[in-house]
């Protein structure tokens, strides 16, 4: 397993203001897999990616990513974790404006001291496309542009798991598509293993399995999904809420 989670809880505030986001989750991340998680708004998936990413700290339970436990590191150990271990994409790009789109490729790398493997950098900018737009900076492309060298930044270092925050959420169809692609390809072509917060069907339909999460529980899951199988679900469930 890349990752794992154990009876994690996650609750805010204290008494009669206290708010479970995560109620004793157990999950298993496969290594090599595209996993994308779904539910409605506060069912608590983005707390569980951030959760398994290091991002938050859980109230109880355990989070090992590969065999180091997570949540027992203190923050400079837990920091470095992220750093060298993890990559991330968020709905934002987070690109920096004064850096070319290979600088900002190989920002984390050059922050850490490390140089890049030259052959997996070529591969991956190949495999996203960029290859003829590396000396652009980010103002001088276009927002499915910006998205795949963040994708490809969060590839670059090679890192154990990569874990994606809505990465499509500002992209219209045919950019967020062509992203979707990519990182469908990654998992396939390049061996990555990703985890993905979406609340998009077609988006998910890229996973190899998708985890529906209510009330801060995993309540079903659906391995090889299509969109109108993931769309269907999730109409279930929204159901289900406004009958409860």
């Amino acid at each position: 397993m890349a990752a794992r989670a154990r009876q994690v809880v996650k609750a805010y505030g204290t008494g009669e203001t206290r708010v479970v986001a995560l109620d004793h989750i157990d999950v298993d991340i496969a290594r090599g897999q595209f996993t994308a998680i779904m539910g409605p708004s506060g069912s608590g998936k983005s707390t569980l990616m951030h959760c398994l990413a290091g991002l938050d700290n859980v109230s109880s339970g355990q989070i090992h990513l590969d065999e180091t436990e997570i949540t027992g590191l203190k923050d400079k150990k837990l920091t470095q974790l992220r750093r060298d271990r993890i990559g991330f994409i968020f709905q934002a790009f987070n690109l920096l404006p004064t850096l070319n789109a290979i600088e900002n490729i190989t920002l984390p790398m050059d922050i850490a001291g490390r140089k890049p493997d030259r052959a997996w950098l070529d591969q991956v900018v190949d495999t996203v496309g960029l290859a003829g737009r590396l000396k652009h900076r980010p103002t001088e492309l276009s927002g499915g542009q910006q998205q795949r060298v963040a994708v490809a930044r969060a590839l670059a270092s090679r890192p154990e798991i990569i874990f994606g925050d809505e990465p499509t959420g500002n992209l219209d169809s045919r950019a967020g598509a062509e992203v979707l692609g990519f990182l469908r390809r990654s998992v396939t072509e390049l061996g990555q293993t990703i985890v993905m917060v979406t609340h998009d069907p077609v988006a998910a339909s890229y996973a190899d399995r998708v985890l529906y999460l209510a009330d801060g529980r995993i309540v079903d899951e659906m391995y090889n999904p299509t969109a109108e199988q993931v769309l269907d679900r999730m109409k279930h469930f929204d159901a289900r809420g406004r009958t409860s």
